[in-house]
């Protein structure tokens, strides 16, 4: 049976909605059923459900690692916002504004554990191959992360470093999963890695657009404040790529931007949103967008499946592409 990504939906909220952290103490398990309950894509748990039911598998027997795999997203999230000091997530309160910075420590650690049990549900014997992906895509992230934050310090990140970073903090998440569907569903290896690579490819893509969102979406939509990385001088594509391409003038207001300490929001976003523009950025960006989205196509054309069993993954794939939140 192939199922929609409207039915996988639904039995990944369903099954969520039915998680049991435990009930004592509350300021441990409230948060985490808090960050599981205000939404989001479910991008990466729809992933292994859509690969694995894509080769056949029991979608069933995958359910309970792919809301591992979405529990240990939003634990990345909590500690995330935590670090970059972000205030909203997904158009309500971060943890840490809600609660507290402690809470947020905690009850991400707590959501880490509960991440490994839900994954180590698998049977016996793909569990060893499964634990060991999952384990080394965890340490990639944590290595992802404090690329990040060591890229705040540095006004000379380059483009192959800015894509290493988002490869490792977020593309290989995304990889995992879809990985982890095929493997759950006795893949052949080749295809397993040609989804491991489809993910990666999605990922970059996902990102990017994520980074061209920050500054080009609507905030009614898009769920955070938009210029939230420009006023933080995150180290995204468009920052880069307007330090290396602008002339004198652009690039001595970056850096008066990036500088200052004391600031008005609202024109620091502006004026460097129209730094962006005078450099043609946002075409530049769509375009390095549509070159990683076609190579995770590539890929998807490459596997060993009837074209027919890969169309959800495909619809999956356009909507991130062309997504406005």
């Amino acid at each position: 049976m192939l199922y929609s990504i409207d039915a996988l939906s639904k039995k990944i909220e369903e099954a969520i909605q039915h998680i049991s952290f435990g009930s004592k103490p509350g300021s441990l398990y409230d948060p985490i059923s808090y960050a599981l309950s205000v939404g989001g894509k479910r991008v990466r748990p729809l992933l292994v459900l859509l690969a694995a039911n894509m080769f056949g598998g029991e979608v069933d027997k995958s359910l309970k690692p792919a809301i591992g795999i979405e529990i240990f997203h939003n634990f990345t999230l909590l500690h995330d916002d935590l670090m970059d000091k972000s205030d909203m997530r997904r158009g309500m309160p971060a943890v840490h504004k809600k609660w507290d910075a402690n809470a947020a420590i905690l009850s991400g650690d707590a959501m880490l554990i509960e991440s490994y049990r839900h994954i180590a549900s698998v049977h016996s014997g793909i569990l060893p191959q499964i634990i060991s992906l999952f384990s080394q895509t965890a340490m990639e992230v944590c290595q992802g992360q404090q690329l990040d934050m060591d890229f705040e310090k540095r006004s000379d990140v380059t483009e192959s470093e800015y894509i290493e970073m988002i490869t490792l903090k977020t593309a290989v998440l995304l990889a995992c999963s879809s990985k982890m569907g095929a493997l759950l569903a006795n893949a052949s290896l080749n295809d397993a890695e040609l989804l491991y690579n489809y993910g990666i490819n999605i990922g970059l893509a996902f990102q990017l657009k994520d980074d061209l969102l920050d500054v080009y979406g609507d905030s009614k939509t898009f769920g955070k404040n938009i210029g939230g990385d420009i006023v933080s001088n995150k180290k995204t594509y468009l920052l880069i790529k307007a330090l290396k391409t602008s002339d004198k003038k652009q690039y001595s207001e970056l850096l008066k931007w990036i500088s200052a300490e004391k600031f008005d929001k609202t024109e620091k976003i502006e004026s460097v949103k129209n730094i962006y523009n005078e450099l043609n950025l946002k075409i530049i960006a769509e375009n390095l967008i549509e070159k990683y989205y076609l190579a995770a196509l590539d890929c998807l054309s490459s596997i060993n499946v009837a074209d027919e069993r890969k169309k959800e993954l495909i619809s999956l794939s356009e909507n991130l592409m062309y997504r406005e939140k």
